[in-house]
C-alpha cells in the first residue's frame, strides 16, 4: 500500500483525507439512523395511549421528547397543548411542524458532506491526471535526443503512475460515496414521510381529546 502511495505522488493524500473523513460520515449515518433512533414502531400507538384521558405529566412529555425523532415532534403537540389548552388547530400543527424541522436537520446532517466527497473526489483525480501528464510531457521534452528517444524514462513511468493511481483512487472513492448519499437520503425521506403521517395522526388525536371526542 505505501509502495501505491508514493507511486501515486503527492495528489493522492487529499483522495486518502477524502476517504477517511467519507468512511467517518457513512458510519455516523448508519448509527445515527437506525430505526430506534428515529422512528420506534410502537411509539405513536403508546403515546396516544398514554394521552387518551388527558395529558400526561410533564415528565412523561420530557421521557417522550428524548426517546426519539418521533417522540420529539410527538412531544411538541403535548406540550403546546400543555401550555395553552385552548391552542387552534393551526397553532397546534405549526408547533409540530417547528418541531419536525428540527428533526429535518437532525436525519439530513452531514449528507451534503458525503455528496461533496462523491463530487470532489473525481476531481481531485482529474488533477492528480493532470499532474501526472505534465511529468510524461515533462520526460518527453526534457532529454529527448536527436532520434526522438524517450529523455528520462524514469520520470516517464512516475507520470503514468501519478495518472493512472489518482485516476483510480478518485473513482473508487466517489462511487461508493454516491451510492451512501443516495442511500442515506432515500432513507431519509422515508423517515420524514412517516413522522409527517404520524404527527398529522397525533395532532387529530390531541385535538379530539381536547375536544371530548374521547
Amino acid at each position: 500500500m505505501l509502495a501505491i502511495i508514493q507511486a501515486a505522488g503527492w495528489p493522492i493524500w487529499p483522495l486518502i483525507a477524502c476517504s477517511i473523513l467519507g468512511l467517518a460520515l457513512v458510519i455516523e449515518r448508519f448509527v445515527a439512523l437506525k430505526t430506534a433512533k428515529i422512528a420506534p414502531a410502537k411509539l405513536l400507538d403508546e403515546a396516544i395511549a398514554v394521552s387518551r384521558q388527558g395529558l400526561p405529566t410533564a415528565d412523561v412529555i420530557n421521557q417522550l421528547e428524548a426517546n426519539s425523532a418521533l417522540g420529539e415532534v410527538l412531544a411538541s403537540g403535548m406540550r403546546a397543548l400543555s401550555s395553552n389548552p385552548r391552542c387552534s388547530e393551526e397553532e397546534l400543527r405549526n408547533s409540530m411542524e417547528g418541531a419536525g424541522r428540527r428533526v429535518t436537520a437532525k436525519l439530513e446532517r452531514y449528507l451534503p458532506a458525503i455528496a461533496t466527497i462523491a463530487s470532489a473526489a473525481p476531481l481531485l483525480g482529474l488533477l492528480g491526471t493532470v499532474i501526472g501528464m505534465i511529468e510524461i510531457f515533462g520526460s518527453q521534452g526534457g532529454g529527448s535526443g536527436a532520434g526522438g528517444g524517450v529523455g528520462n524514462p524514469q520520470q516517464l513511468a512516475h507520470g503514468i503512475s501519478i495518472a493512472l493511481y489518482n485516476t483510480a483512487f478518485g473513482l473508487i472513492i466517489a462511487i461508493p460515496a454516491l451510492i451512501f448519499w443516495r442511500y442515506f437520503r432515500a432513507r431519509v425521506d422515508d423517515y420524514l414521510l412517516s413522522l409527517e403521517l404520524a404527527a398529522d395522526k397525533m395532532a387529530r388525536h390531541l385535538l379530539a381529546m381536547r375536544n371530548g371526542g374521547y
